[in-house]
């Protein structure tokens, strides 16, 4: 076993296909697909299982990925220390629902990096994508929510994929409106002032559940309902139609200027706010470096951070 036969299984998951991880490390794909049956035989386990959509990793596979990262990194650092050596390319992945303050921690990740060189990749993507993101290793961490309605669907679906939910804080559910919306003015508002607004929500695509959808109370009835793939787009719809969405109350003006703000929801609601990971990985150092600015900004925010 060496090194480099580490690197190729890691890039290879980086990847998620034997063909683009070849072009990546210029290899030809047979020598690439060689390398790995020979590691496979020398540990005596099966990394990947081969399927006609690609190359997955296999149980044994996602264990030994913890053990190849961890000793990679340590070997980068020690030739940084001793060789005067060039650090390598980081690589951090990010799946998450559509959450201002995870891009607010994503900026500063990038910001803070200090490499000449990374790979970073951040997807404002679908709940269920996420959990699949994380189970396949296409990202490290995912980002999502959990309350006393989907908390069972979704923890069953965690345990499927081998996958462990790490609380972040507790919020109260919150409207965003425009600053110009009748409504900006309230000190607080209830669904039945909302009942007239439209209300905005993000689609689930084929796994339309009401289990995985971002926003709490999926089940109420609206009258006026729009659905939308991006933020960009429900914040611009939220200004245009004097519409509602139902969030954690945190959005950012840095990057989201003054025109949306958050007002309380009286519900009878909590938002659990947490990351996912696989348990049999352990993070990269730029994703670890990842957690530590979201927690960062969710205190910057007056938010408690779960114990």
């Amino acid at each position: 076993m060496t090194l480099q036969q580490l690197k190729y299984v890691i890039e290879i998951v980086n990847c998620g296909s034997i063909n683009e991880a070849a072009k990546r490390l210029f290899l030809a794909q047979p020598s690439l697909s060689n390398a790995v049956k020979e590691l496979e035989t020398e540990l005596g386990i099966e990394l990947f299982i081969r399927t006609p959509k690609g190359m997955i990793l296999s149980t044994d596979g996602a264990e030994f990925l913890g053990y190849a990262r961890q000793i990679v990194e340590q070997t980068e650092l020690m030739e940084q220390r001793y060789l005067n050596k060039k650090p390598s390319r980081q690589l951090c992945s990010i799946s998450t629902q559509h959450y201002a303050f995870a891009v607010n921690a994503f900026v500063n990740l990038v910001r803070r990096s200090g490499g000449d060189e990374y790979q970073f990749t951040l997807r404002e993507t679908r709940t269920h994508e996420i959990i699949e993101d994380v189970g396949g290793f296409r990202s490290e961490v995912g980002i999502l929510y959990m309350n006393q309605f989907n908390r069972k669907v979704l923890e069953k679906l965690l345990r499927e994929h081998r996958l462990e939910f790490h609380p972040l804080f507790t919020a109260k559910p919150h409207v965003f409106i425009s600053a110009t919306n009748p409504l900006s003015h309230r000190a607080c508002v209830t669904l039945e002032d909302l009942k007239d607004c439209p209300y905005l929500s993000f689609e689930q695509g084929e796994y339309n559940s009401f289990y995985f959808s971002e926003e709490i109370l999926s089940t109420v009835f609206h009258k006026k309902a729009i659905y939308v793939s991006d933020r960009a787009t429900l914040f611009n719809l939220l200004i245009g139609l004097d519409g509602y969405t139902i969030s954690t109350g945190i959005v950012s003006s840095d990057l989201n200027g003054e025109n949306i703000i958050p007002i309380p929801l009286q519900v009878e609601e909590e938002i659990q706010v947490g990351w996912i990971s696989h348990r049999q990985t352990r993070l990269s150092y730029p994703a670890q470096a990842y957690l530590s600015e979201l927690k960062a900004v969710i205190t910057e925010y007056g938010l408690s951070l779960f114990e």
